[in-house]
């Protein structure tokens, strides 16, 4: 079975992957891409090397990171052995043939490319990156490769929904410390509880910092076991393993 990805109007060979068309077993099936976990390393590392092959890239030139929810952004100039990735959230590129690969269950993958100055980005933004500044910070890194702002195409992958994303007064209190306005991307739920709208909050931290335009494979991972896996649906079912989805992006 080859993976089918979700695509956007990025201009860029790209591809949001679900968990279908994979080789991974059990809790994993079958497209299981994250090499953190507790699945046969040799099934993840086909799975990787099928959503390479399934955007043109060849599965030796796919590179990762080590995710850690914070805003660090690496400049990709070689390919690292799989599973060597630095602890950071976000990569850039100018080199032809890379594909920049970011994991997620939950978690908003962003794409990013700029086809006119030859320069992508992909960035994992879950609330507490995205908070820290991981999206402006992946746009800063890609122009000091030469892109510009007003070039540059995000996408914002499939990640959980607003209706299913309740959060706590902790979460909420840390976004509005920074912004007041960010308000707008909650909803009140039950009593002391809200819900937040990741993918609207990374659209418009995106614009804000100059990307005009920004595109979106919507879809909610935790409402959709056949399609995605996710944490939140996971915690909610008391926990076990995980797989994790991929996206790719491809100069």
């Amino acid at each position: 079975m080859i993976p089918e990805p979700l695509t956007t109007a990025l201009p860029a060979r790209h591809g949001f992957f679900t968990r279908q068309g994979g080789v991974s077993r059990g809790p994993y099936a079958s497209l299981n891409c994250s090499l953190s976990g507790h699945d046969d390393q040799a099934l993840v590392l086909e799975n990787r090397a099928r959503a390479a092959r399934a955007v043109g890239a060849d599965p030796a030139a796919l590179v990762g990171l080590t995710q850690v929810h914070g805003a660090e952004v690496v400049t990709v100039a070689a390919p690292w052995p799989p599973g060597s990735g630095a602890r950071a959230d976000a990569m850039v590129t100018r080199r032809c043939g890379l594909a920049l690969g970011i994991v997620s269950a939950d978690c908003a993958p962003v794409l990013f490319a700029d086809p006119a100055a030859g320069v992508i980005g992909a960035a994992h933004a879950g609330w507490r990156g995205a908070v820290a500044g991981v999206l402006e910070a992946t746009l800063a890194a890609m122009l000091a490769l030469g892109a510009r702002a007003e070039q540059v195409v995000a996408a914002i992958g499939p990640c959980i929904g607003p209706a299913s994303y309740e959060v706590a007064a902790d979460l909420r209190e840390a976004v509005l410390a920074r912004a007041a306005d960010d308000a707008r991307f909650f909803v009140p739920g039950r009593p002391e509880r809200w819900m937040f709208d990741l993918a609207g909050y990374c659209a418009a931290r995106l614009r804000a910092a100059g990307i005009a335009t920004v595109a979106a494979a919507r879809a909610d991972t935790a409402a959709e076991p056949e399609r995605f896996f996710s944490h939140r649906r996971r915690t909610l079912t008391g926990g076990g393993p995980i797989g994790h989805q991929i996206s790719l992006v491809v100069l």
